[in-house]
């Protein structure tokens, strides 16, 4: 395997370690063990675990937001319909068991270090997303509409764990639906 190759693996086997047995309950011996590399291999890309964790967590969050952006034209006639959509694909296809990012900031939260600034970073960023959308459409509450339709994303995936992705995003699509009449 090569070196980049070898990193690859061992982002893929951390991540899904991670995202099955959270940040706490896996160990690097286990990463190493599953990714099937040496010990040093590890330390050569990732000086410690949390170098490991911050890696995982802003390669999912590119995955993520180039999801996203793939499914959502922005200049439709309802974006926040294909957002809330997207995110419910996303939710069945890669974040069944609930949110990385959250996970990772009740992990790592008042730690003063990168991994929780990653994840709230990206709930930040969720936040900027709908402001974007909320201009572009010409809603004069922008500030009110993002922040619904993020509650709306995180409200559903949460319930994911509880009543399966499929069913939660039938219900976030509904009162997405109800948020942009009431909008326009």
């Amino acid at each position: 395997m090569s070196r980049s190759i070898k990193k690859e693996t061992l982002l893929k086997v951390a991540e899904q370690l991670f995202y099955e047995h959270g940040f706490r309950g896996v160990g690097l011996k286990q990463i190493i063990s599953e990714a099937n590399v040496a010990t040093m291999t590890l330390y050569n890309h990732f000086p410690s675990k949390d170098n490991l964790v911050e890696e995982v967590l802003k390669q999912r969050e590119e995955r993520y937001w180039s999801y996203l952006d793939s499914h959502v034209e922005m200049d439709s006639d309802s974006p926040f319909i294909l957002a809330v959509e997207a995110h419910g694909r996303w939710l069945k296809e890669q974040s069944y068991k609930g949110d990385m990012f959250l996970r990772a900031i009740e992990d790592y939260a008042g730690t003063d270090n990168e991994i929780e600034n990653i994840a709230r970073g990206h709930k930040a960023k969720l936040l900027k997303y709908f402001q974007l959308l909320a201009q572009r459409k010409g809603k004069e509450n922008k500030r009110d509409l993002a922040n619904q339709f993020a509650l709306l994303l995180e409200g559903t995936t949460s319930m994911t764990t509880l009543i399966g992705a499929e069913k939660a995003t039938e219900h976030s699509i509904a009162m997405a639906r109800t948020l942009v009449q009431h909008t326009s």
